[in-house]
């Protein structure tokens, strides 16, 4: 299957819709908000969220992704050098929430990542 077709696929697959969910940056697909609401929809994925640690550092967020039997744990972080955005525990949450959902559903396995993993995923203008 060619990488276009895969591609295709997996936008089918998970009801996405090309630049609303979905953008284009480097070598990468980067997902949304909505596209990792839609993905997480999709495969009935629940995520739930311990909060590790606050402090001068940052902030560390845990996240329990569970898919019928298959559970993974995961992290997000949030700090003055992570991220543009004051707001470090929401910041740990939503990185925590795209890498569990990203890693429950097997994406990451095909190249895509989320807009909330890093400063440096922003939609091109």
């Amino acid at each position: 299957m060619s990488d276009k077709a895969l591609l295709n696929k997996l936008f089918k697959e998970n009801n996405l819709v090309k630049d609303v969910d979905t953008f284009s940056h480097k070598h990468y697909t980067i997902l949304t908000r909505s596209g990792i609401e839609k993905v997480q929809a999709m495969h009935d994925i629940t995520v739930t969220f311990d909060f590790i640690e606050s402090g001068v550092a940052g902030v560390v967020i845990k996240a329990y992704a569970k898919k019928g039997d298959k559970l993974i744990e995961t992290f997000g972080s949030a700090s003055k050098e992570t991220s543009q955005s004051k707001y470090y525990v929401e910041m740990a949450e939503k990185r925590a929430l795209s890498r569990a959902v990203l890693k429950m559903s097997g994406l990451y396995a095909y190249g895509f990542f989320s807009q909330d993993e890093s400063d440096d995923f922003k939609p091109p203008k």
